[in-house]
């Protein structure tokens, strides 16, 4: 079984249910270790005292933060604890919210919730059916490994799924970070039209499973490889880019394409 990552308890109004926080996705990255190229030596990283050259032990490490005067404020790992709301240990829900209103783009990361014994089943699933019922995601704040997370907790399957999210201050609006902005006059006539019937023949049900992760795989076959010794065929170059002149050509075709290939499917 999987290892709880939080624990602690769910808080609205009155009502407090002792609660557990799993990890929802696991990564498959493969990950790689430094070596000098030609060589077998293995590139380390020291923790080291910058004034002395000494390596310096985790327990003797404490954060520091720069002022804007270039000072330091040095802050000891028990200070964070016990300033941190609830003291890392609440959930507290403070509103429920249309679920269907949150931007995707403030979400986060997914993580299951459950209930920490079997006695407190009843009002989680109590919870999480009238979560349910209403289509409500219920707002919350908590504390996990020094940091204050915004989370949107919604039922899933008849389980509470908190979804971490980014605070409003932290979403960039699209005219601070494109070089290139749409311009205002939306695309109108024939090229729409085209365009319309591009996503239409294209459109499809969503099923998750269709979708792996195809270079994780190339990476595993490319080690085995240089393992035997074998050279991987290199992928082919990505298509260029449409010319606008030809826009309307490139839809066309498109449209035709995935047209063929539904009725070969």
């Amino acid at each position: 079984m999987a290892r709880a990552i939080w624990s602690g308890s769910i808080s609205f109004g009155l009502v407090s249910i002792p609660v557990e926080l799993y990890s929802a996705t696991e990564d498959h990255t493969v990950h790689f270790n430094q070596f000098q190229r030609g060589t077998t030596d293995r590139i380390r990283y020291k923790r080291v005292n910058e004034r002395t050259g000494r390596e310096v032990p985790y327990d003797k490490i404490v954060k520091g933060h720069e002022t804007k005067s270039g000072e330091y404020v040095l802050i000891e790992p028990e200070e964070l604890d016990e300033i941190a709301p609830g003291r890392s240990r609440t959930l507290d829900i403070e509103a429920f919210v249309d679920a269907n209103e949150i931007d995707p783009v403030h979400f986060q990361k997914t993580y299951w919730l459950g209930p920490a014994k079997q006695d407190f089943a009843r009002p989680y699933q109590l919870l999480a059916q009238a979560m349910k019922k209403t289509g409500r995601a219920g707002i919350a704040m908590f504390v996990m490994r020094g940091k204050q997370y915004l989370t949107a907790m919604t039922e899933d399957k008849g389980v509470l799924a908190v979804h971490t999210l980014f605070f409003a201050d932290e979403i960039r609006a699209p005219k601070d970070v494109l070089d290139v902005t749409p311009p205002n006059r939306a695309p109108r006539g024939k090229e729409l039209d085209m365009a319309i019937s591009l996503v239409e023949s294209m459109a499809d049900d969503w099923r998750p499973k269709d979708y792996r992760d195809t270079y994780t795989e190339k990476i595993n076959k490319l080690i085995k490889a240089k393992q035997k010794g074998r050279k991987v065929k290199p992928e082919a170059e990505p298509q260029e880019s449409t010319d606008v002149v030809d826009l309307m050509d490139a839809l066309q075709r498109s449209v035709e394409a995935s047209r063929k290939r539904r009725k070969v499917s």
